[in-house]
């Protein structure tokens, strides 16, 4: 056998161990048929039809829903709206664009997020590929890091809101919220955290802003804009007291206080 045909037959070897877990199958048991993802029957006149099994079809509506998962129980809508607040309060328009705020949105709540993923690879995926755990439990497993972070950011006032919006009674530990209620809870409580540290970074803006627009109206120049003149300073004091990051650093740090 060439060299070239052995480094393909390698590559496809590969390639179906790879796509074994995520047919639902352990590589252990390759022998036996399982579920697979794509089933082919004989049609009337010779002809074949496919259909996909359950597994796939589920793993396909998981996929859709990822957005609404970053969106709503991550990091993201926190460090998303506390950074579009910074760019209104600096007046600089559209700089930085949004795809650069997304870009950092986006990375900086990976780097937050870190350790959750880590857990759920730990408590769920690597069991669940390995064959110890069947799918129905590796996902209550991977709901629960998930759950620790969404609690640690939620006020319980949020929380007892929902509980008594949906009629509940209340639960006997954290953990026995459902994501019913913990999630809109969660980006309430989000909101709220958003708004405050947003608030927080304005303020130094506004008071540059009042100071210009005071020394403007002193000299007479009411028709010149104050904007046109504080943007400099603004932009030069953010710099000077490393502003990025800082607003970096406390957005990171405000998830672990």
């Amino acid at each position: 056998m060439s060299p070239q045909a052995r480094r393909s037959l390698q590559h496809v070897a590969l390639a179906a161990l790879l796509l074994a877990p995520a047919a639902g199958l352990a590589p252990a048991a390759a022998a036996d048929p399982g579920l697979a993802a794509v089933t082919v029957h004989g049609a009337p006149g010779g002809g074949e039809t496919y259909s996909l099994t359950v597994q796939v079809l589920l793993l396909m509506t998981a996929v859709t829903l990822l957005p609404a998962i970053l969106l709503m129980m991550t990091a993201f809508t926190r460090i998303m709206i506390v950074l579009s607040i910074l760019r209104q309060a600096l007046g600089a328009g559209q700089t930085p664009p949004n795809q650069v705020l997304l870009g950092i949105a986006l990375f900086l709540t990976l780097f937050v997020m870190a350790p959750v993923v880590d857990r759920i690879n730990e408590q769920a995926v690597q069991p669940y590929i390995a064959g110890t755990l069947d799918a129905g439990t590796a996902l209550e497993k991977a709901v629960v890091p998930l759950k620790s972070f969404m609690l640690e950011q939620t006020r319980e006032s949020d929380i007892a809101t929902f509980v008594r919006i949906s009629g509940g009674k209340g639960y006997a530990t954290p953990q026995d919220v459902p994501l019913t209620v913990l999630v809109p809870a969660f980006v309430t409580s989000e909101l709220k955290t958003a708004f405050i540290i947003g608030f927080l970074i304005f303020i130094p803006f506004v008071i540059i802003d009042l100071v210009v627009a005071s020394v403007l109206m002193s000299m007479g120049m009411m028709m010149l804009s104050p904007v046109l003149i504080s943007l400099p300073f603004k932009l030069m004091l953010f710099v000077l007291v490393d502003g990025w990051s800082l607003v970096m650093g406390t957005l990171a740090a405000s998830f672990y206080s």
